[in-house]
């Protein structure tokens, strides 16, 4: 009882700033002080998206941008964490990506869009090109962190017991590494659901960025709004998920996951 008391009264904390924000987000939409046009109060911006949503057009976006963070997401954590064991593991993979890494680490994924339209074309080809490269690193970064928390009495242990390769992945790399690699996936996903959504602004027929441009073009404030405000949902939502997925799943043996 005591327990669920407190986890109420935490909730309320975080629930009252978003409360008030909203009731000052009306207040000052209904005072004048501000054009209707430039800011359209909640209760208009939710009405719209009610439209929207019926009419199945905002559905179709964001299923539009989710597809191709499912794709392009997959792709980053399977060749960050593939790469990351890869370089822990053997100096010579780790002597021969270390340069090439590092620069492409310093270009602004964004920046490579001209470039990648004029290659792919405007398509999801462009879109999931630019999710890979914003959210590989954080991945990798963080994977390759983990790997690298296996000691040499790890080692040790495992040439003494003569593991085979795998089951020294399995056994002894993959727990060590378990919450930097939580921590990473995090990460990533944060960097490549912003990093999409900046590209559907600039090269995309359709995505919540999409739909957010052609809205801008239209002087349709309420449709802006109600695009950034479902972005915002999508993406607090799967980070909620993916940490409640973690938790339940990991939580017993690496408590460090839930932080």
């Amino acid at each position: 009882m005591t327990q669920r008391l407190s986890s109420a009264r935490r909730n309320l904390r975080v629930a009252l700033p978003l409360a008030a924000l909203v009731l000052l987000w009306e207040l000052v939409a209904r005072s004048g002080w501000v054009s209707a046009y430039l800011l359209p109060g909640p209760l208009a911006v939710l009405a719209t998206g009610a439209r929207l949503l019926q009419s199945g057009v905002l559905a179709a976006h964001a299923a539009a941008s989710l597809a191709r963070i499912g794709v392009g997401f997959l792709i980053s954590c399977t060749a960050g964490i593939a790469l990351a064991g890869a370089v822990a593991r053997f100096r010579l993979v780790e002597d021969l990506t270390a340069a090439p890494l590092a620069l492409l680490r310093m270009i602004p994924p964004l920046a490579l869009t001209p470039l990648l339209v004029l290659w792919l074309g405007i398509g999801n080809a462009t879109q999931i090109s630019i999710i890979v490269l914003a959210s590989f690193f954080p991945v990798f970064l963080n994977a390759l962190g983990g790997f690298r928390c296996v000691t040499a009495q790890d080692d040790e242990l495992a040439r003494s017991l003569d593991l085979p390769r795998w089951a020294y992945v399995v056994c002894i790399a993959a727990p060590a590494a378990v919450p930097s690699l939580v921590t990473g996936v995090r990460l990533g996903f944060g960097y490549s659901w912003r990093a999409l959504i900046a590209a559907e602004l600039i090269a995309a027929g359709s995505g919540l960025g999409y739909l957010i441009l052609d809205a801008q073009e239209l002087q349709r404030t309420d449709v802006v709004m109600v695009g950034i405000l479902v972005i915002d949902l999508l993406g607090w939502a799967m980070d909620w998920a993916f940490q409640r997925a973690a938790a339940a799943l990991l939580g017993r043996r690496f408590p460090e996951v839930t932080a």
